[in-house]
C-alpha cells in the first residue's frame, strides 16, 4: 500500500491556502533549478479556491507552463471548459496556459491531435494536481472503453481521448485526459479532496491498490512516491 499523508483541514479556505502555498513552493523550486516549469492542474470546484489563490502569488508566470490535467470536448469559452478556467486565471499573470483541446468533435482524434502537440514540452511534470470524484474517477480517467489505454498505456502517450461509459451526468461530454504514465511520473503528485464520499472512495482505494476496480487507486498503486493528500469535510 502507498504511503500516504492525510493533511485535514477545517475549511475549504483553509485547505485552499495550504494547497495553493504548496503548489508555489514545487514552482519556485522548479525555477530555481532549471529556469521553467511544467505543471498540471485539475478543473472543478474543489481546487478553484487554491487556483485563485495561487494566481495571486508572486512566480514569475512567464517561465510555467500549465496544462489541464483533462479536459471536455467543448470550446474554450464553455463554462464546462478547464483549460477556459485556467486561462481565465492564469494567462493575465503571463503563464502559458496549454489547451488539450483544439476544437475536434471526435474524441479518439483529439487525443491523438493533444499526444502530439505536447510531445515537446520539457517532461515530466514538476507537479501533477489530481482531484477525485465520487465515483473514484481522476483526471478523466473513467471506466469505458477507453480505461485500460488511460491508466496504463505506453508511457510515450502523454494525451489520449476517453469516452466514459456511462457519461457523467454534470458533463455528459467526451473527454481528453492526461494518461496514467504520465500523472505518476511527475516530480510530485499531489491529491486534493473534499467531503467524506470522497475521503472514504480514497480510503478504499489504498486499501486496495492495484487491484482496485476505481480509477483513483489503479492510478496510486502505480506511484513509486509518497503523496500528500488535502482533505477537508
Amino acid at each position: 500500500m502507498i504511503d500516504a499523508e492525510w493533511w485535514e483541514y477545517d475549511s475549504a479556505d483553509e485547505m485552499a491556502e495550504a494547497v495553493a502555498g504548496d503548489i508555489a513552493y514545487i514552482i519556485g523550486q522548479a525555477l530555481e533549478a532549471r529556469g521553467r516549469a511544467l505543471v498540471a492542474f485539475p478543473g472543478g470546484s474543489t481546487p478553484l479556491p487554491a487556483l485563485k489563490l495561487l494566481a495571486d502569488m508572486k512566480i514569475e508566470w512567464a517561465d510555467v507552463t500549465i496544462l489541464p490535467t483533462d479536459d471536455r470536448l467543448v470550446p474554450v469559452t464553455d463554462k464546462l471548459s478547464n483549460a477556459g478556467m485556467l486561462a481565465r486565471l492564469f494567462l493575465p499573470r503571463k503563464a502559458r496556459v496549454l489547451p488539450l483541446i483544439a476544437g475536434e468533435s471526435d474524441p479518439v482524434a483529439a487525443g491523438r491531435a493533444a499526444d502530439e502537440r505536447i510531445a515537446d514540452l520539457d517532461w515530466p511534470l514538476d507537479v501533477a494536481w489530481l482531484g477525485v470524484g465520487e465515483d473514484g474517477h481522476t483526471a478523466s480517467i473513467f471506466p469505458g472503453p477507453d480505461f485500460e489505454a488511460a491508466i496504463a498505456g505506453p508511457k510515450a502517450r502523454r494525451a489520449i481521448g476517453v469516452r466514459p461509459d456511462p457519461l457523467p451526468e454534470n458533463a455528459p461530454v467526451p473527454r481528453v485526459t492526461l494518461t496514467g504514465p504520465t500523472l505518476v511520473s511527475a516530480r510530485t503528485v499531489t491529491l486534493t479532496v473534499s467531503g467524506k464520499a470522497k475521503r472514504k472512495v480514497v480510503e478504499q482505494a489504498l486499501k486496495q491498490g492495484s487491484s482496485s476496480k476505481l480509477p483513483i487507486g489503479r492510478l496510486l498503486a502505480e506511484l513509486d512516491m509518497d503523496i500528500d493528500i488535502h482533505w477537508h469535510p
